[in-house]
């Protein structure tokens, strides 16, 4: 499922953008991990799927707490899945819930994305909606992000 990112024109870096059948390869991957989301307390599942630089692709499920403020959502899962196995840039992150006809990353699972945008292009999201998956490049949900770049960082090197 490895290809070479289509790039558009974007502010400041390269917006990428992933060919339609790759994108909905993806969206199926976080649809198939919505399945096994923990979420007793509200009854919405989402699933996410990550496309790390290398072509690895990693799922998560949101997993609800008690103590509604521990709850993880399923972005975060998958890319803290890939950062545990080394991983440092993610191309692309397909996002679902099967109770709406869109979802977007909340403003957290934003930024933690943000963490992990490749140093030559923009991550895109692969949002699933009722006509098939919309791809949203994250600088168009997280403008003026804050990121490593501001702490004089960009490769995931730690000091």
């Amino acid at each position: 499922m490895h290809r070479r990112v289509r790039r558009e024109r974007g502010r400041g870096m390269e917006a990428a953008r992933l060919p339609e059948d790759e994108a909905r390869a993806l969206r199926d991957r976080a649809r198939a991990a919505a399945v096994n989301a923990y979420v007793p307390y509200s009854s919405f599942a989402v699933g996410a799927a990550v496309l790390t630089a290398d072509g690895t692709v990693f799922t998560g499920a949101n997993v609800e707490n008690a103590s509604y403020g521990l709850t993880v959502c399923a972005e975060r899962v998958a890319v803290f899945a890939a950062a545990a196995a080394g991983h440092r840039a993610v191309r692309a992150v397909a996002v679902t819930a099967p109770r709406t006809a869109t979802v977007t990353p909340c403003g957290a699972c934003r930024q933690v994305l943000n963490e992990f945008v490749p140093a030559t292009e923009d991550l895109v999201l692969v949002l699933d909606g009722s006509d098939g998956p919309e791809q949203v490049p994250l600088a168009a949900l997280l403008p003026r992000s804050f990121g490593p770049s501001d702490l004089g960082r960009r490769d995931g090197s730690q000091p």
